[in-house]
């Protein structure tokens, strides 16, 4: 019989797996006896704990959503002006915690999975809404409304659309030139 409180710690250690199987795919193309195998348990304990890879791939991207909203919590609380919180989103958007390969293909196996996926395209959909919230709250500051509501739809496109270039480039996430991409166009867009 398992340890009392070892689920806790078996369902990160699957949760971690998931992000490294992908990253090392670069795609979904990994099975849940390669990543039961990374977390050092049975693939039956894998099913048991999640059901099945797509149950695994959503609870990965809970995960992986948690710690950026925790990042982008702690972030904000120090931002001072309107300004510094759009740069301090940015900043943890591209943080190395969260722009590295292995998490930029988990984002990318996750984008292409919530076009089939309810529960994940749900997710992905309170992940854009969030998003949005953050950057209206420094945007909604320094522009119109409207002009406010295209901006951040504009960075959210640019922060997704880097992730995406990313997945599809070789070597180290380069988290300076993004973040720089990202605050030129801002840049441009306010007064």
């Amino acid at each position: 019989m398992p340890k009392l409180g070892m689920e806790p710690v078996r369902r990160r250690a699957l949760i971690d797996a998931t992000i490294a199987a992908i990253g090392d795919a670069g795609t979904l193309d990994v099975t849940m006896s390669d990543i039961a195998g990374r977390a050092g348990v049975s693939s039956a304990l894998a099913f048991h704990y999640f059901g099945g890879k797509d149950d695994l791939l959503l609870a990965t991207m809970r995960h992986i959503l948690a710690e950026l909203a925790a990042d982008a919590r702690v972030a904000l609380k120090s931002a001072e002006t309107p300004r510094a919180r759009l740069s301090a989103i940015l900043d943890v958007n591209f943080s190395a915690k969260q722009f590295r390969p292995e998490i930029i293909a988990a984002w990318l196996a996750f984008y292409v999975e919530a076009q089939r996926s309810e529960p994940l395209r749900r997710l992905l959909r309170i992940y854009a809404g969030r998003l949005h919230s953050n950057l209206m709250s420094g945007l909604s500051a320094l522009l119109p409304r409207e002009q406010a509501q295209t901006t951040a739809e504009g960075i959210a496109a640019l922060i997704d659309g880097l992730y995406i270039r990313r997945a599809l480039k070789q070597g180290e996430p380069d988290a300076a030139s993004a973040i720089a991409l990202v605050e030129d166009y801002l840049s441009a867009k306010l007064p």
